[in-house]
């Protein structure tokens, strides 16, 4: 076991999906965390793996480059390389697996494989530089064990951390995710993509209970959005054969309404997990996260019950590297390496990586 007192410095790679980040940390605090979007998918409607993967090829360099750049660190000061394994895209999975092995040779030291999902939940642990310095208070972090609810394009989750190394998966979404209600719901009303922060900016100026849509009946902590976005897809239609305007003239309170339903489960769920494992310690994780309108539900829900809410800062909500050095460095600690035969994973349950 390697001390917390040690000077070690963690360089983490994510390309799980279109952004391509390099961050880097010294023992859990941030020093940089760089990330290139890929604005090519817009005009698709989503991301294209093949167009993902080489936008990877072309931005990984400069990203890595501009992020020792930015923590003043040589590339030889570096202890270890975190990368994702997965889950994600493949051929993007592919481009960070390769690069991160090929650094991790060239400068001989150790590698270390994240699953992406965990990184969400521990980028609760992240440090900024100035946490504890010249007397500013250090965030406040989850005590374990937590809950912790993920959400994001690809998952929907609950999940019990027992420490940095132990997770249970408790439910997850059987179909849609989330993150895929958002964007496929905005679709459906007409917006560009990613269509998930539009529906939450117009939701800001609409009536949530103006329209109801149903809330699937699932079993246990599980979740399932398909019948929800269906809903709204039937939902649209009708009202459209009988005014062609309906959707820009009721816009705001569709999206009031189609959001409450999504996040309704979200807590409902949640609630149901808290109260199963007595546990109050409650986080959210993913790009999600993000939503106003979900930050604001757990943080009313956590006073009503009692919890302590931790949501984290909108820069580790979405995919970033800064995420994935942090479970690297937990890793490192116990000199949990992996070797360079190491191959990329589409699918890997989050109770399986770290």
């Amino acid at each position: 076991m390697i001390s917390h007192e040690d000077k070690v410095l963690i360089l983490g790679l994510e390309s799980s999906c279109d952004d391509t980040s390099c961050a880097v940390l010294l023992n859990g605090k941030m020093l940089a965390n760089i990330a290139a979007a890929q604005k090519i998918h817009e005009q698709y409607g989503g991301v294209v793996p093949e167009l993902a993967g080489r936008s990877h090829q072309q931005n990984i360099v400069p990203v890595v480059d501009a992020a020792l750049k930015e923590a003043g660190v040589n590339i030889s000061e570096i202890n270890a390389i975190a990368f994702t394994r997965g889950p994600g895209l493949m051929g993007s999975l592919l481009v960070g697996v390769s690069f991160a092995k090929s650094l991790s040779l060239a400068l001989n030291i150790p590698l270390i494989e994240v699953n992406h999902m965990q990184a969400h939940i521990l980028a609760h642990f992240i440090l900024s530089p100035f946490d504890g310095a010249q007397g500013d208070k250090i965030k406040l972090q989850p005590k374990f064990p937590f809950l912790c609810l993920t959400v994001s394009g690809g998952h929907t989750q609950l999940v019990r951390v027992a420490d940095p190394y132990t997770f249970e998966l408790l439910g997850e979404t059987i179909d849609d995710a989330a993150g895929e209600a958002f964007d496929k719901g905005a679709k459906i009303l007409g917006l560009p993509y990613p269509g998930g922060p539009l529906i939450d900016k117009y939701a800001k100026e609409g009536n949530p209970e103006k329209f109801k849509f149903s809330k699937p009946k699932v079993p246990d902590l599980n979740f399932s959005y398909s019948g929800l976005k269906t809903s709204l897809l039937y939902f649209v239609r009708d009202h459209v054969k009988e005014n062609e305007n309906f959707v820009t003239e009721n816009l705001n309170d569709l999206c009031a309404s189609y959001q409450k339903t999504i996040i309704d489960i979200l807590i409902e769920k949640l609630i149901s997990a808290a109260e199963q494992t007595g546990i109050k310690e409650i986080a959210i994780a993913g790009g999600v996260s993000a939503n106003s309108a979900l930050r604001s539900a757990i943080e009313k829900t956590g006073k009503e019950k009692g919890w302590n809410v931790f949501i984290p800062e909108f820069q580790f909500c979405t995919d970033n590297a800064a995420m994935i050095a942090m479970a690297g460095y937990f890793k490192y600690l116990r000199k949990d390496f992996c070797g360079l035969d190491v191959a990329p994973l589409a699918r890997w349950g989050v109770e399986k990586g770290i």
